[in-house]
């Protein structure tokens, strides 16, 4: 049997998503093996990051500013709008360093299986930017699962008589993989979004 503060720190740590017990435990024996100033910067940045973080009220990322740095760059192209599920998302973009508009954070995408429908997302505040400013486009960044997908048509089907173009990523093949490998959704997407050579 566990000591009740290291069965305590498994169990925090096991409600992180993508954690199950076994890498929880796995986890906190790691931490209890690192020296004590670790574990103190580890904590401090923790709770500073929580306390410092704030969410930007235009394109709700989370960010140290408000606006974020983002929003108040007018080197970006402010008519259009990329609208990602989560912050690291958006994040992922920029590591791109392709792609020169703006964001739009919902905050989540609709699971209805959790709970989550288009009232806890921040749709409402998407729909008054682009009525609010000249957006020419809106481009759905959401994963291609089940559901990204229903979000997307979601949104599709609100944004639609606001007369802006709307687009989706391309899908497909990845770069290096094997078509024998791939699944069936994904090489349908790639065979139907195909290029001319």
């Amino acid at each position: 049997m566990l000591p009740s503060s290291i069965q305590r720190l498994i169990d925090q740590l096991d409600k992180l998503p993508g954690i199950g017990p076994k890498t929880a435990q796995r986890l906190t024996f790691w931490l209890l093996k690192r020296p004590q100033e670790d574990l103190e910067e580890f904590a401090t940045s923790l709770k500073e990051a929580k306390k410092d973080l704030i969410v930007c009220t235009k394109c709700q990322s989370i960010t140290e500013s408000n606006p974020c740095p983002i929003c108040t760059d007018t080197g970006r192209d402010q008519t259009i709008i990329c609208v990602v599920a989560e912050s690291h998302d958006l994040n992922t973009f920029e590591r791109l360093k392709e792609y020169t508009g703006l964001y739009h954070v919902l905050g989540g995408v609709i699971n209805h299986l959790e709970g989550i429908g288009s009232e806890h997302l921040t749709i409402d505040i998407l729909e008054k930017r682009i009525k609010d400013n000249n957006v020419k486009e809106i481009i759905l960044g959401l994963n291609p699962d089940m559901e990204g997908e229903s979000t997307a048509i979601y949104l599709q089907k609100l944004l639609q008589p606001l007369n802006i173009k709307i687009t989706r990523l391309a899908r497909g093949l990845p770069s290096g993989s094997d078509i024998e490998y791939a699944d069936e959704i994904t090489l349908s997407s790639a065979l139907k979004n195909r290029k001319e050579l």
